[in-house]
């Protein structure tokens, strides 16, 4: 990523992130069944959690890969704990049967990590941006490459300055 104050901000609300993550739901209700959801942590734990009570899914797995050390630049992928093997023996060949969820795909370089472990799974994010999209099949918003987004998460009640003032 290039300098944040550079970038667009994007700040997403806990209201407007649940609406958005239901919509998903939506989505992927077609696009199913799937025999359990596998979510990329940690942004992918929240929306796996709405998506998999919307769909009525219980089987839920985490693939924890670091990629973003310091919130700002991604750096070198880090596979910090693999989809277990019991969860890809449930799922067919590749993966198959399998909902990928994570937050937002932003270069695609962590979606395609998890692809090449689970070819055939289905990968859904709320957000993408135009780098990533290849990679994935269900998305719900896109976001400009130089957008920032800031999840409810990573933030707390703070003044925002008008954009007028040059502070993205």
């Amino acid at each position: 990523m290039s300098d944040p104050r550079q970038q667009k901000a994007f700040p997403v609300s806990w209201d407007q992130f649940h609406r958005d993550a239901r919509a998903l739901a939506w989505r992927l209700a077609g696009a199913g069944p799937f025999e359990g959801i596998v979510c990329i942590t940690r942004g992918g734990l929240v929306p796996a959690a709405i998506v998999a009570r919307e769909l009525g899914t219980r089987l839920i797995e985490t693939v924890c890969i670091a990629s973003y050390h310091d919130y700002q630049t991604q750096g070198d992928m880090q596979v910090l704990k693999p989809i277990a093997e019991r969860v890809l023996a449930i799922a067919g060949e590749g993966g198959q049967g399998l909902l990928v969820i994570d937050d937002l795909v932003d270069s695609g370089k962590t979606a395609r990590l998890v692809r090449d472990m689970v070819p055939k799974a289905h990968f859904a994010t709320v957000y993408a941006k135009p780098l990533g999209r290849p990679v994935i099949d269900t998305f719900i918003t896109e976001v400009s490459q130089d957008t920032w987004i800031y999840f409810p998460w990573d933030m707390g009640l703070s003044f925002q300055p008008p954009i007028r003032d040059g502070v993205a």
